[in-house]
């Protein structure tokens, strides 16, 4: 495995930042998975500590007491110069359900225009690639996806919306995403989701975790509509797909 050159600096009182190269690549969010699971196996007592993995960094919080810095700086250099061998965890391809009718996808037909493209060439283009789950933040449950395709790349938008629907998906640089719950945003939204992709009565409110796979497909307004109705009642089933680790 390779080893970067980490940046370690605190995060507050009671975090510290632990941050690899400003590249996004998934070289990098492998290394960072490895070490998490390292820090997290053999490390830290994970009953208080919190370990947030994201895009180029790991975020370790104390739950409770502030952390001596120049102390716990030694440490993390010195774990992360072990040859630690950490068993993969298992990766998913989670498939998910778009509904693009311009009622959800009300920048649609803004983004077709601005890309050159018909609204179905947009479709096509962003339920044909495969994405990276590199981190979950902002909102709970909201997914940073990364690996979208150059040719639907839009700026976000000019003037943010002060509410966007729940479910949206959106376009935004090189990414794209899914609105967990309603909230302000200023993303492209191009359709909605009708799996609800964050609930804080499961154990696992956010069932998605950072590295696995996302791919969206295309569904008319009545399978959305059924969808919906399953997701009420407790009986849609997702689909995932194991990755090789």
């Amino acid at each position: 495995m390779s080893r970067y050159s980490l940046s370690i600096r605190p995060f507050g009182v009671h975090a510290i930042l632990v941050e690899w190269p400003q590249i996004v690549e998934e070289a990098i969010l492998e290394d960072i998975l490895q070490f998490t699971a390292h820090l997290k196996g053999n490390c830290l007592d994970s009953s208080k500590w919190e370990i947030v993995p994201s895009y180029n960094s790991i975020t370790l919080i104390h739950r409770e007491k502030p952390i001596d810095f120049n102390d716990f700086k030694k440490k993390i250099e010195s774990w992360y110069a072990e040859k630690f061998v950490t068993k993969p965890r298992q990766k998913f391809l989670w498939r998910l359900p778009v509904c693009y009718d311009l009622e959800f996808g009300i920048d649609l037909e803004e983004v077709s225009q601005k890309l050159n493209k018909s609204i179905d060439e947009v479709i096509e283009l962003h339920t044909s690639f495969q994405y990276t789950v590199y981190g979950i933040g902002f909102l709970p449950g909201f997914m940073y996806l990364g690996g979208l395709p150059t040719a639907l790349e839009v700026p976000r938008r000019a003037e943010p919306r002060l509410h966007v629907r729940k479910g949206s998906v959106g376009l935004a640089g090189k990414q794209t995403g899914i609105y967990p719950q309603e909230s302000p945003g200023g993303w492209n939204i191009i359709g909605n989701c009708s799996v609800s992709m964050f609930n804080p009565k499961s154990e696992t409110p956010s069932f998605v975790n950072v590295g696995d796979k996302v791919q969206f497909y295309s569904i008319e307004r009545a399978a959305y509509d059924l969808h919906k109705i399953e997701g009420e009642v407790g009986i849609y089933k997702l689909e995932k797909i194991k990755l090789d680790a």
